[in-house]
């Protein structure tokens, strides 16, 4: 039977997606000061479980205070309340109640750990950002004390998000955070056993998976984000990514979530212009696709055992039924449009709608030289940052109970959430032991 959106899809750990929809990890930014779930998580996942989706993947869930994406998130550490335990089981509660599965991201920013909150973030090596605006400290290497800690933190999040309720978690190995760093050879300057050649340099990676494994036991769902590429000379290639794949393929990862980019070239945030990083044969139809990453996705489905899901930039149902009857993706993400509308999916999968808005294409921070293509670096940042802003907005006023502001001005947005980072972090810094 050809595969389409409506399609149920069950994975090798026995979880179910009754359709392929799946909302992907998108940082909310709504924890309390002391990093803990606060019932805006509860609001705004119940918006998203009510609109039909077949899969729900939280933002990015830490495991180490110290090491943050931002000071609203959610943190599981060594000791844990149960006072925060029963605000996980009430996400988890609220996200499945409309017949999702549900998915817990799991991450440690690495050396993309504000300043703000850490002047010093642990990292593989000490390579810092190459980013304008001073957000980021120096970045020292970890020792390999630290290292296992992470490995820990990772069992430790599998074994919370079971007990309260969560179907699994998704290792986050992309998007230029801890382990994404310590795949990358620019960022991985080691020469000890988690440096140098792919298998150490992966071998983080591999081991947090099969702690997570561990944790989770039988029935739980362990999955990995992964970047197709870091679009970075001398970083983390294609051909990086398929090895990766090689070997999750031996771990039994229920699926990959295919994506790519860093906070240094970031593609997920901006993919107009992608260029080309292996030499692959792409069919016209697929150049008229709309799926930034999909073209990866068609190359690593040679190579992989599990299910791939596919995010960034699938707007219209032809483009996903197509991606899914041809095999380049059993599950299709969605991100942003779930930011301004929640109820999209159950009108894509009963037809009455046949795409999704394309918000995006609207959020510029002004024309020509600060477009989205201006040669000026710091412009460029903006305007992905700047769209950024304006979801993070969408998503505070959702977990509120509010409607989108769907004429809120870019600008303003990335204004308005810069100054309620600063006052969280603030209030974050008053309750740091």
């Amino acid at each position: 039977m050809t595969a389409t959106i409506n399609t149920a899809l069950t994975l090798a750990s026995g979880l179910t997606f009754p359709n392929r929809l799946v909302k992907a990890a998108m940082t909310e930014g709504l924890a309390d000061s002391r990093n803990r779930v606060t019932e805006a998580h509860v609001t705004l996942y119940r918006r998203w479980a009510e609109g039909g989706l077949g899969g729900i993947i939280t933002g990015n869930v830490q495991i180490d205070h110290d090491h943050l994406e931002q000071v609203g998130n959610v943190v599981i550490g060594p000791k844990i309340s149960n006072e925060a335990l029963d605000g996980f089981a009430c996400w988890a509660d609220a996200s499945k109640s409309h017949g999702a599965a549900l998915v817990m991201q799991v991450n440690h920013a690495g050396r993309q750990t504000p300043k703000l909150i850490n002047p010093r973030p642990a990292a593989p090596s000490p390579v810092a950002l190459g980013l304008p605006g001073g957000q980021f400290g120096e970045p020292r290497a970890m020792t390999a004390e630290e290292i296992q800690a992470v490995i820990e933190g990772f069992g430790r999040a599998a074994k919370v998000a079971k007990q309260t309720g969560f179907d699994g978690i998704q290792v986050h190995a992309a998007h230029g955070y801890l382990l994404s760093q310590f795949l990358s050879p620019l960022a991985n300057q080691r020469q000890d056993d988690w440096g140098g050649p792919l298998e150490n340099r992966a071998r983080l990676l591999v081991a947090c998976v099969k702690e997570a494994k561990i944790a989770g036991g039988a029935g739980f769902s362990v999955s990995v984000k992964l970047n197709s590429a870091d679009f970075q000379k001398g970083g983390f290639s294609f051909e990086d990514c398929l090895g990766v794949i090689d070997t999750l393929d031996t771990l039994g990862v229920d699926f990959v979530e295919i994506s790519g980019g860093n906070y240094e070239q970031p593609k997920m945030m901006d993919q107009e212009g992608m260029e080309p990083v292996f030499d692959q044969p792409v069919s016209a139809s697929t150049q008229a696709r709309e799926a930034y990453f999909l073209k990866y996705a068609r190359a690593v489905q040679d190579r992989a055992k599990m299910p791939l899901m596919v995010t960034g930039g699938f707007r219209t149902v032809a483009a996903m039924n197509e991606a899914l009857a041809s095999g380049e993706a059993d599950l299709i993400g969605l991100g942003r449009p779930l930011c301004v509308d929640t109820t999209a999916p159950a009108r894509l999968l009963d037809g009455t709608q046949d795409a999704l808005d394309q918000w995006e294409k609207k959020l510029r921070i002004g024309p020509g030289l600060f477009g989205p293509h201006s040669p000026i670096k710091i412009i460029k940042a903006l305007n992905g940052f700047g769209a950024m802003g304006w979801y993070y907005e969408q998503i505070r006023r959702l977990g509120a109970g509010q409607d989108p502001d769907e004429k809120m001005a870019v600008l303003s947005a990335f204004l308005a959430n810069q100054k309620s980072e600063k006052a969280a972090a603030k209030a974050w810094r008053a309750e740091a032991p």
